[in-house]
Order: C-alpha cells, then sequence, then structure tokens
C-alpha cells in the first residue's frame, strides 16, 4: 500500500469493541468482575474449541481457520507440547541453581502458540519476557532464552533475523517500540504487520496507553495482543481495569476483543483477523486472550500466598494442551502413535535443554560494573572492590 499520510487515512471498519462488547452503557464495578470470569461466571469471548475438546462454529472467524488441516493441528499440539515441556525443564533448572529467574508460561500455551503461528515471516514482534512459546514458533533457538537468564548472553540472537526482539523486562515500554516500528512500516508502504505482546498488570502502564493513542491517530498496523491471565504478580484483574481490558480500545477509536486464550484454533483466528486488518491499512486492534497463569509469576514468586487451590483448579480443566487433545483423538486426526512419538521428542528436548545449560559458563561476577557510566565512577569503583572482597572471602573459607 502507498502511504502518503498515515494520519489522514480513515479505517474501513468504524472503530468500537468486536466480539464480546456489552455495548457502550456504563459499566459498574460488579459487571465488571463478573464479565471478568470472577467467581466461576464464564465471561464473553471467542471461543472455537471447548474445554471438552468440542469444536463450535463461529461465523465471523471460523473462515479464518478453514484451512487448517489435521497435519496443522498437529503441529499446533506438538508446540504446545514441547513449549511447556521446555519451559518445565527451565523451571526446575532454576531450582538446581542453573538459572538466576524463570518467568513461567505454563497455561498460556495456546494463547502464544495460537497467535505466534498466526503471523507471517515478515511480520515483526515485540515480546516481554515470557513469550517462550511465540519465540519457538519465530524459530529462536530455546537455549538463547536460558543463557540470558542464566546472565551469560543479552538475549543471543539477532532480532532482525527472526523479525523477533529481545525480550524486554520493563513493563510496558516494548509497546511503544512496537508503535514506532509499525508507524515506519506504513510509511515504508509495506504491507507486514507488528504485533506486541503485554500482560494484564502491563495494561496498566503509562507506555501502554500512549502506544494506544499514537496507533489510532496514526493508524498503525500494529496488533496489541494482551495475555490476560488474571494476575499481575499478586494483584487481580479487577485492580488493574473497572472495565474488561479489550473494551479499552474503545475509547482510543480502534476495535478490541477478547478471546479463549486457552483456545488455540480462537486464538489463531482472532489473530490472523487482526493482522489481516492491520495489512489492509485498517490500523490497530486489542486482542486480549483471556487464559490464567498456572505457575507463579517468576520463579522468586509464591502464589499460594494470594490465590487458592481451587481457582487454579478450576483452570487447570481448562489446559490448553488437554482440549485440543481431546478433539484430536474424537475426530481421528492424531493416534497413540502420535502421542507416544511427541512424548518420546519431548523428553529428548528436556535433556538437551538441561545439558546445553549446564554446559554454559557461569556469568562473569564483576560484569554488572562494566558500562554503568561511560567514563567510570569513583563509587562503581568502591562497590567493586567491596565485592571482590566479598567474592575472596569464599576463597578464604576453603583455605581454612
Amino acid at each position: 500500500m502507498t502511504v502518503e499520510s498515515t494520519a489522514a487515512r480513515t479505517p474501513r471498519r468504524s472503530a468500537g469493541s468486536k466480539a464480546g462488547t456489552t455495548g457502550t452503557k456504563r459499566t459498574t464495578r460488579t459487571t465488571a468482575k463478573k464479565d471478568a470470569g470472577a467467581k466461576g461466571t464464564e465471561p464473553q469471548l471467542v471461543q472455537l474449541l471447548t474445554p471438552e475438546g468440542k469444536r463450535v462454529k463461529n461465523a465471523e472467524y471460523d473462515k479464518y481457520v478453514a484451512g487448517v488441516t489435521p497435519e496443522e493441528l498437529r503441529g499446533l499440539y506438538r508446540d504446545m507440547v514441547l513449549t511447556r515441556r521446555f519451559d518445565a525443564e527451565a523451571t526446575a533448572l532454576q531450582r538446581q541453581g542453573e538459572l538466576g529467574l524463570w518467568a513461567s508460561l505454563l497455561g498460556q500455551e495456546a494463547a502464544q502458540i495460537g497467535s505466534g503461528r498466526a503471523l507471517r515471516d515478515d511480520d515483526y514482534v515485540f515480546p516481554t519476557y515470557r513469550e517462550h512459546g511465540v519465540a519457538w514458533c519465530r524459530g529462536v533457538n530455546p537455549t538463547n532464552l536460558l543463557g540470558m537468564f542464566r546472565g551469560v548472553n543479552n538475549g543471543g540472537w539477532d532480532p532482525n533475523g527472526n523479525n523477533f526482539h529481545l525480550y524486554t523486562i520493563v513493563i510496558g515500554s516494548q509497546t511503544l517500540h512496537a508503535t514506532g516500528y509499525a508507524m515506519g512500516i506504513a510509511k515504508d508502504g509495506a504491507d507486514s504487520a507488528v504485533i506486541a505482546y503485554f500482560g494484564d498488570g502491563a495494561s496498566s502502564q503509562g507506555d501502554v496507553a500512549e502506544s494506544f493513542t499514537f496507533s489510532a491517530v496514526y493508524n498503525a498496523p500494529v496488533v496489541f495482543f494482551c495475555q490476560n491471565n488474571q494476575w499481575a504478580i499478586s494483584e487481580p484483574t479487577e485492580k488493574q481495569s473497572r472495565v474488561p481490558i479489550y473494551q479499552r480500545a474503545q475509547g482510543f477509536g480502534f476495535p478490541g476483543v477478547r478471546v479463549d486464550g486457552n483456545d488455540v484454533l480462537g486464538c489463531l483466528a482472532v489473530t490472523r483477523w487482526a493482522l489481516e486488518r492491520a495489512r489492509a491499512g485498517e490500523g490497530p486492534t486489542l486482542v486480549e486472550a483471556f487464559t490464567y497463569r498456572m505457575g507463579a509469576h517468576t520463579t522468586s514468586d509464591d502464589p499460594t500466598r494470594y490465590r487458592g487451590d481451587e481457582e487454579r483448579q478450576a483452570w487447570e480443566a481448562k489446559d490448553p494442551i488437554l482440549r485440543l487433545r481431546r478433539y484430536l483423538e474424537a475426530s481421528n486426526h492424531a493416534d497413540e502413535g502420535f502421542f507416544a512419538e511427541l512424548e518420546a521428542e519431548s523428553e529428548a528436548l528436556g535433556k538437551r535443554v538441561r545439558e546445553a545449560v549446564r554446559a554454559m559458563p557461569d556469568p562473569d561476577h564483576f560484569a554488572i560494573f562494566e558500562n554503568v557510566y561511560a567514563d567510570g565512577h569513583a563509587l562503581v569503583d568502591e562497590e567493586r572492590a567491596q565485592f571482590a572482597a566479598y567474592q575472596a572471602s569464599f576463597a578464604d573459607e576453603g583455605d581454612n
């Protein structure tokens, strides 16, 4: 598409909420909690595959997955299983002292694999620090992710090699980077799109609101993909927003849609739709993937301090991998041989990852003092000397 003035372009669709909207009436705090799925209430959302593994029709989104073959369904299942196995191994490695920290994606595999497989090679991804499944879809070597959490690299991959940016630790800041990149794509006249991942907690950041403003005004080809796992560390979603997150898009003048984040087909369809809008010059979209963080926020967190087992068990029954397996079995798209072979592949991946991490060097303990100031600083020099003395004390204890 040729772009002369992105600010002057008019979206082909009228702005506002997409599927799942409850209208423009003011939403009360009680209604918002119910819509967010509090106390077992099911929220309105796009769903193509139920927790029982039954395929449900959707007149608007079925066309975006109509061409998905049994082989591709098995591929989606394989992606989720291997991503979960990698994630489990990373968690174990951190517990064994091999990684400094790990942010698990347990329970969010469908949201990441579904959206990741909706992307074209020329689309560009801006992740946070939990998008291990999207990284898998973009061909990033899993051991590079672990090297970063071990402290031996700064990411370990070329962002332009996979169109997958380095992980962003600063909450929400990557949405601004994504918006600027998308504005550049539009000015270049390319027909590719950008997707920015963030969580429900990040939706409260000013950077995210600023990104919404700029992307709407300049009609940027960007998809904001919010994985609402319902807990921003220890804060529930109702402490982040009075209304469902996808409805926030209305105030900025572009569509928002909520999808079942544990439904890989639903996530695939909705993300394809949003990317199609972006490539066609129709501007940004906010996708809220309503899912659940089954584990801890990171390995430094104890989720039992702020949520109960009953909630977690209810969501385990909606497991994204289990529901696709049920569908594959009921549709005769996969047999026991497939599942057995995948189990063996999964174990081999875990072993390969474990061996690769243990073969990595220890981080340079003194690297934290480098590049703090361009020309050095007396206080940093003093801190370095104190740390050196502290490290030397362990050697002295060994001599005794």
